[in-house]
């Protein structure tokens, strides 16, 4: 994976940024935040920008939006008992799915990044994604400051 874009690993690029505690459970053998922690601390930056979309909540009952793919880019250690900032933002979106684009932050520095793609599905397959979506998914876009 290319190393990202140096805007990518400024928070305030993104409309989102919120601190999680490190738990001691996410410790690997040498004492570092484990993969899977990355991944629930970006999973719960993601969870936060979902909740800021109104046209979620007024979806059909048949529309689900799906997790079709997630990246992860280790660029540093984290450790326990630190905290992290997750910065989260909407980096592409598409005529069905877009990607949300997030930076972890531990002490001041860049640890992580995540790309996850979410596609809107109806009644099993991909669909367009609603001019209301669309909108306010422009609105929390990412940008380089």
């Amino acid at each position: 994976m290319a190393k990202p874009e140096g805007w990518r690993l400024d928070a305030a690029s993104y409309p989102v940024c919120e601190t999680f505690q490190t738990r001691f459970q996410d410790m690997d053998v040498n004492g570092h935040l484990n993969n899977v922690a990355f991944a629930a601390l970006f999973e719960s930056g993601r969870v936060l920008l979902n909740w800021r979309l109104r046209a979620q909540g007024e979806r059909a009952a048949n529309e689900r939006m799906m997790v079709a793919a997630v990246e992860i880019n280790y660029l540093a250690e984290g450790n326990f008992p630190d905290p992290v900032e997750i910065a989260t933002g909407i980096g592409r979106i598409g005529t069905s799915s877009w990607t949300l684009i997030q930076a972890m932050f531990q002490n001041g520095r860049a640890i992580a990044t995540c790309d996850t793609v979410v596609v809107c599905r109806t009644d099993g397959e991909a669909k367009p994604l609603r001019a209301e979506m669309v909108a306010e998914l422009e609105a929390n876009l990412a940008r380089p400051i």
